[in-house]
Order: structure tokens, then sequence, then C-alpha cells
């Protein structure tokens, strides 16, 4: 008994091999029973012809519900026309094993309220559209190693459990830690810039947790986040490396998720133009930008969507105009200083404005990487804890970094779930992850 996965169907044309999987869905045609199998890697077309099997195999198909668990046995045929993710092969079934007939599914193929999808969200992820995008999501992790790690840097492990903010003190899950106040981690970030003196080029892969109290689709309370640190590195330095690893991201995606894309219906094409180099506007030509825009607009309600001042940080409506105007993901640098965290890089003779950079994706899916250069100069950055009203002795190491051995560093973040429904296509964040957490959502 050959036992193969759906995925290696091609290679085993003729052949007579055992697939072991969970029925997607069966149509009886009286004499024949066409059954939609998947097993994690891919659905076939398993065809249950009466008079070819013995028949306590054809009863045995034909009482199969959806879900329950199968070995079949057959020979692989090649039929263009054949259904299935990878289509054009099925299976000529010749014997079948029931593990388990599965009781009556919950989730039917009428539409269903999102609540409900998501209280039954640990079967939801069976259905084909969260198949594709989870495997999305696993490739997107991968390539992110793959180009980091092929770049000289080095995976570290960071805290989850820290003594202080990093991101700023509204929006921290806070633990009890033996008696003490403890909080979830918001970022690795500071960690790493002490990895850096140590390996020079490092980055941390994990969950990270805001208690933002935002419904929008573009908010978890739980989310997963890469972030390398660099050495020796500058703002415009770390913009090219960013495009670098933000295209190989897309391009490995397009090359070996191309199935999965189909399934979710993704124009491609827009996806196909992600080669750097990304365009570039500064915070103050991206505001310019949005007051004319706001000026133009003849609907009330989004001429105040629009509506900026200079020192406002932007919001969803703000972001998805912006990115209308550029074909490529695109950086807006040199935020102010008061909308932005308190250890980035002061600019060069504008106090006011700081040496950041947020990427935003196309189509409205708003910053995917939020970057900086790091201050590097000790009496700047503690200032700056100040006047953020932070602790001092709760940065004390952090400071020490600035005493042994500082030099000019940068370092981004990106989150994977933004990053996963951007390349998807998807209108939800929740969609992106296997048991999202949300405001009001923390089940199952």
């Amino acid at each position: 008994m050959i036992i193969i996965r759906i995925q290696d169907i091609a290679a085993h044309t003729g052949e007579t091999v055992t697939l072991q999987g969970w029925l997607y869905a069966r149509t009886d045609k009286g004499k024949l029973q066409f059954l939609q199998v998947r097993d994690g890697t891919g659905i076939v077309q398993c065809v249950v012809f009466k008079k070819e099997v013995p028949e306590e195999v054809f009863a045995a198909a034909a009482r199969l519900t959806q879900e329950s668990s199968v070995e079949i046995t057959g020979t692989v045929r090649a039929d263009p026309r054949a259904p299935g993710t990878p289509g054009g092969f099925e299976l000529g079934v010749s014997d079948l094993k029931i593990v388990q007939v599965a009781n009556e599914y919950p989730i039917s193929p009428k539409e269903h309220g999102v609540e409900f999808l998501m209280d039954w969200r640990h079967l939801w992820i069976r259905s084909s559209r969260q198949w594709a995008i989870l495997r999305v999501r696993a490739t997107v992790m991968r390539a992110i190693r793959e180009w980091l790690d092929t770049n000289g840097f080095l995976e570290m492990s960071t805290p989850i459990i820290t003594p202080s903010a990093a991101e700023g003190t509204s929006t921290l899950f806070e633990i009890d830690y033996f008696g003490e106040s403890a909080y979830l981690a918001q970022t690795g970030q500071l960690y790493n810039e002490a990895n850096i003196g140590a390996f020079g080029r490092v980055y941390c892969f994990g969950p990270t947790f805001r208690a933002e109290k935002s419904k929008t689709r573009r908010h978890l309370t739980e989310f997963w986040m890469v972030e390398p640190e660099i050495a020796y590195c500058d703002l415009d330095q770390l913009l090219v490396i960013e495009e670098n690893f933000v295209s190989h991201i897309v391009q490995t995606c397009l090359r070996e998720r191309a199935a999965e894309l189909k399934v979710l219906e993704r124009d491609t094409s827009v996806l196909e133009k992600m080669i750097p180099p990304f365009p570039r506007i500064s915070y103050d030509e991206a505001v310019a930008r949005l007051k004319t825009l706001a000026e133009q607009e003849t609907d009330p309600e989004k001429k105040a969507l629009l509506k900026i001042e200079w020192g406002d940080d932007f919001g969803s409506p703000h972001e998805t105009e912006l990115t209308k105007q550029f074909e490529k993901p695109v950086f807006v640098t040199g935020y102010p200083t008061a909308v932005k965290a308190f250890y980035m890089e002061p600019w060069p003779g504008r106090p006011e404005v700081c040496k950041s950079a947020d990427l935003l994706a196309p189509e409205g899916y708003g910053e995917i990487i939020g970057g900086s250069e790091r201050i590097s100069d000790h009496d700047t950055l503690l200032q700056r804890i100040h006047d953020h009203k932070l602790p001092v002795e709760h940065y004390k190491w952090y400071l020490d970094l600035r005493k042994y051995g500082t030099a000019p560093h940068s370092g981004f973040g990106l989150g994977v779930e933004r990053t996963v429904a951007w390349i998807c296509g998807t209108e939800h964040i929740r969609e992106t992850n296997p048991f999202p957490r949300m405001l009001q959502r923390n089940y199952p």
C-alpha cells in the first residue's frame, strides 16, 4: 500500500495509492458516488462506481457524512475536468475504509454570520477559503525566516513577560508576576537592541500583545510580528532592507501558493508589481496630499474623515487614500516625534520630527511595517524617557546600551496578519490567524 498526500498526486498517475483524509463533500448519482476528499494538502475527487467495488465498499461510501475520516485506495487518473486543489486528477476507488462517521456538521453550505463562524473557528479552518489563507500564512512565515537567515540575521528569543512598556502604556496587558506588576510584551525590540551588541544583525519572531480597544478590520489583541534589528544602519539603509524583504515574501507566495491564491480569487497581477524600489514620501508631503484630497472631496462625511493637520497621526481613511496613489507599497518617512515611540532618533535640525518610516500596503491594507532609526545617544534617550513619564529604573539596562559601545542602529517590525491579509486580499484580519484574539473574543 502506497500512502500519498494529495499535493503529490500528479507524480502517481496510473498507480494504485491510498489517501488518508476527510470527506469534504459527497454527491450521490445512484450508481456513482463522487467524494471530495481533503487531507490538509489539497482536495481530490474520488469516484466510487458501484459495479467496480465490493457491495460493502459502495454502501460505506454512500453513508459517509461531511468530515468523516476515511482511508481510500484507488488508481490515480489524469482528467483535466476533475475538480480539486490541485485539479486535473481523480481517484478511481477500489477500496474504502471508514475511520469515523462524523456527526452532523454544524457549518453548512448556507451563509453563516461571523460570530457563529468564530464560535466554530476550530471547524471553520477546514473550509477551503480558510485553508488557503492559513497555508499562505505558513509560507509568509517561512519566507520571513528564509530571507533573514540568508542575509546575515540571527534569530533571538525575547521575553514575553516584561517589566515595562515599549510602545505606550495605554495598550499594556498587565499580569500579576508573583505579587508584582508585569506585562505581556508589546515588542521584543528593546531586547534586540541589546542583542545587536553581541551579534550585529538579529531578529525575534513571535506573538505580541496590544490591549487596544479597537474593532477595526486591521486589529488583533494578539498578533505575530517579526522584528529585525541592525547595528550600524541608518534610516535610508533600513528602507532598502525592508523593500527587499517584503518583495521576497510576496514573490515566494506567488511562486509557491498560486493554487491557494486562485482559491481566494486574488488578483495576483497586483502582487506581481511588488519589485523594489518602493516609492518614498515624507510625512509633510503626505499631509499636503491628504489636505488636497480633502479639499477636492464633495462628500461631507468622507471630507470629515480625510481632515488632518500637521502633527496628527494617520487613521485608516488617510492611509487608504494615500495608497490609492501608488501601485506599490509606499514608505512614509519623518513622522512627528509626538505620535511615535520614545526611542526614535530625532531628525537632524528638526527635533519635532523623528527618523521613522511606515510602509503602507496598497488597496487600503494600511501599515504592514513600522520602523525607525533608534536613539543612540544616552542623554537624548534619557530625556525622552522623562518626556514620556516612564519609570527610569525600568530602563536602566536599556540606557546602559548607550554607555558601552553605542552606535547608529535601526530596526522595524512587520505584522504577519496584516501582511497575509494584504497578500490574500481578505476583508478582515481575523481570517489570517488560526485562532484570532480580538476585543471580546478569546474563544475558542
